[in-house]
């Protein structure tokens, strides 16, 4: 008896032993014995030959389940990734949407800020104009570089606020601190070369390089005065502003308080 995976199979197999049978002769019955074990040979292999191909089967079938298994699977695995797919789009409209409501936001914000800037520019330019004349080349070209930066279509509104709120904050600055620098008083043959201390917006001393004059601005009569009496606070307050010195108190020109008019 053979046993195998998908089942059992019998078969027989005939030994060379022949029973006595009464009225077979010897030759009569070796002749039956030999057709009989081909027979038998045949029915083995016809046996054999069955089960292989029930095992091909057998084979096939299982490839076949893993292959639909696999199959089971991909499909599930693709249907999660398109409903992924379909909540992503939807958030991307969604917020195509907030954007295009942004843009037309922005463009009437635009309109809204660009006289608040070109505002803001003049008032610049206007304080520099009547503030202490200290840095003067500098900062009116600060404030022409804005008034140029108005009109470029290449900068965007956010970076053109940016820049001008940046003017302010340097302009702010100014009254807060000591600064040291070298520059001109008068013009033409009555230029000279000096030193100026700015003191914050309290005052700006200048003092000539020999330091044979000394002078201050006068913001009420809105000129240079010669007062050699600050010498020593000139000469001190550049010390200091250069960081050559531990500050120190100084004596500056503050001019009289004003009545403020309507």
């Amino acid at each position: 008896m053979k046993r195998t995976r998908s089942g059992t199979v019998t078969t027989i197999a005939c030994g060379a032993l022949l029973l006595a049978v009464p009225g077979f002769g010897a030759i009569g019955g070796t002749e039956q014995l030999d057709g009989l074990l081909t027979a038998q040979a045949a029915a083995d292999k016809a046996a054999k030959a069955s089960q292989d191909a029930v095992e091909k089967l057998d084979d096939a079938t299982q490839d076949l389940v893993a292959k639909y298994r696999r199959v089971i699977e991909n499909t599930k695995s693709i249907t999660e990734y398109n409903e992924k797919l379909k909540k992503d789009v939807v958030k991307q409209r969604e917020q195509l949407a907030d954007i295009q409501d942004q843009l037309s936001t922005i463009e009437s914000t635009s309109r809204d800020v660009f006289p608040l800037m070109q505002k803001m520019v003049d008032t610049l330019e206007q304080f520099v104009s009547l503030d202490v004349p200290f840095l003067k080349e500098e900062r009116t070209k600060r404030v022409a570089g804005l008034k140029d930066m108005l009109d470029r279509v290449d900068v965007t509104v956010s970076e053109k606020f940016r820049r001008i709120l940046e003017a302010y904050q340097i302009e702010m600055e100014y009254g807060r601190t000591l600064e040291a620098y070298d520059g001109t008083i008068g013009e033409g043959d009555a230029a000279k070369s000096v030193s100026f201390v700015r003191v914050g917006r309290v005052a700006l001393i200048y003092q000539t390089p020999d330091g044979s004059e000394t002078g201050y601005w006068d913001k009420n009569a809105k000129n240079w005065v010669v007062d050699n009496d600050y010498a020593r606070d000139a000469k001190e307050g550049l010390r200091v502003a250069k960081k050559m010195g531990a500050p120190d108190l100084l004596w500056v020109p503050v001019p009289a308080p004003v009545e403020a008019q309507q």
